[in-house]
């Protein structure tokens, strides 16, 4: 047994045998193996459960998905989303989480789903126009409150009673607090330069990314999710319910927690997930095919493993899993960080954005600019005119000017934000590399 994490894979083809094949460790300080029964976190893989909830409520009358979200969230201020919108991510609302850098927090800092939430209620308009697919894990956020006011019950309990417990996943389950205990379930890791460290965080996101389950009871739910596929005889699983809509990978759709590839040759739907080192890949095909990627090491991307099975689903024997999937269990090595840029930082001011809180300050040396906050700074790449380029996102100056009076930063997950500057900037002050 090698002394690293590793993955869990499941391949089921309706009238064969499943493929099974786990490898490396659960938990590296107990030298604990994965097996059938570790449970992984499994991401933005989650959303397709939560959806599905949303459609029951919808189904049961106790919501309606063309109903706004405000009439249950009453201090959303983006106008006029509705249930559907924030399901298919189409509500224009940014990822609270993605602006957490933003706000001052570092990668331990403590912070709620509340908190994510205060965030997005700051927002008073949408990011992109209406109609336009925003990848935002907010929405689920907002969609889990929505449906714990219309049952009156946690999400868990509405899961375990409506899914979970009719479908006998025993060992899936929503984490709703980072303090709750869950036994045989992975921890995740990230490699270093001298060896290994835990990628716990201390948040998870309820309904968005917060569930654990095993790839043997998340096959159950997409047998469960292809029986509705096969007897409605729709092009795509409950698209009568909810239609699919453009999403941010042409040509494929998203519908109900799920992207989909609607064409006739290769018809499916998938969703991936990525949360504090672990990463899930899970597929249904209309023949009712599965590939479920489970992973607990954070050079591992189990949505590249679930792209090398596709091809060799009809052929496959279990006995090869392991040959194909080898060359993706060594990952590079870390990279050591780089080291800062030698000069002085001259100040160019401070600024502020009305849909974050706190301040980021501009510092400019002899080749480049840089965006400060809570004393560490990202080191910016000029791309052409006032655009440059920082870890994950890109910021335009308002003005070509020495000390420009704003800047817009633009994440994949939360664009548009306009930053305005709040003082002079103070030439006195220089800050160390």
């Amino acid at each position: 047994m090698t002394a690293a994490p590793g993955l869990s894979v499941l391949i089921h083809r309706p009238g064969r045998p499943p493929a099974r094949w786990t490898h490396g460790l659960a938990h590296l300080e107990t030298a604990t193996p994965i097996t059938r029964r570790t449970a992984f976190t499994i991401g933005s893989t989650t959303k397709q459960i939560t959806a599905h909830l949303a459609l029951l409520a919808a189904r049961d009358n106790l919501l309606s998905l063309t109903q706004q979200a405000h009439d249950f969230l009453p201090d959303l201020r983006v106008p006029d989303v509705t249930v559907a919108e924030l399901v298919t991510h189409h509500s224009g609302i940014r990822d609270t989480e993605s602006l957490l850098p933003l706000a001052g927090l570092r990668d331990l800092d403590h912070y709620t789903a509340d908190d994510l939430i205060t965030l997005a209620t700051r927002q008073h308009s949408r990011a992109v126009p209406p109609g336009t697919f925003l990848y935002s894990s907010t929405n689920y956020l907002l969609l889990t409150r929505i449906l714990q006011h219309v049952h009156q019950q946690p999400l868990d309990d509405i899961a375990h009673a409506r899914l979970f417990e009719p479908l006998g996943m025993g060992h899936t389950r929503f984490r709703t607090d980072p303090r709750d205990v869950l036994t045989h379930t992975a921890s995740a890791y990230t490699p270093t330069t001298t060896g290994w460290r835990s990628t716990a965080q201390p948040a998870p996101l309820p309904g968005a990314g917060s569930l654990t389950t095993t790839p043997e009871d998340l096959s159950r739910w997409l047998t469960h999710l292809h029986h509705h596929w096969q007897n409605t005889r729709t092009v795509l699983p409950l698209d009568t319910a909810l239609a699919y809509r453009a999403s941010d990978h042409h040509p494929y759709l998203y519908g109900p927690g799920l992207y989909a590839d609607p064409h006739p040759a290769t018809r499916q739907v998938f969703h991936s997930g990525h949360e504090h080192g672990f990463s899930t890949a899970a597929h249904l095909t209309a023949a009712g095919e599965q590939i479920i990627c489970m992973s607990n090491h954070a050079g591992i991307d189990a949505a590249a493993l679930a792209r090398t099975l596709t091809p060799h689903l009809t052929d496959l024997e279990p006995d090869q899993l392991p040959g194909l999937l080898t060359e993706h269990l060594a990952p590079l090595p870390p990279q050591a960080p780089c080291p800062p840029e030698p000069g002085r930082h001259h100040d160019i001011g401070s600024y502020r954005c009305a849909d974050v809180p706190g301040t980021l300050r501009l510092t400019r040396t002899l080749d480049h600019l840089h965006l400060w906050r809570r004393g560490t700074a990202d080191r910016l790449t000029a791309t052409g005119g006032e655009t440059h380029t920082g870890p994950g996102y890109t910021l335009t100056l308002h003005n070509a000017s020495a000390h420009p009076t704003g800047f817009t930063l633009d994440l994949a997950r939360a664009p548009a934000l306009h930053y305005t500057r709040i003082n002079q900037p103070d030439h006195s002050r220089a800050e160390p590399p």
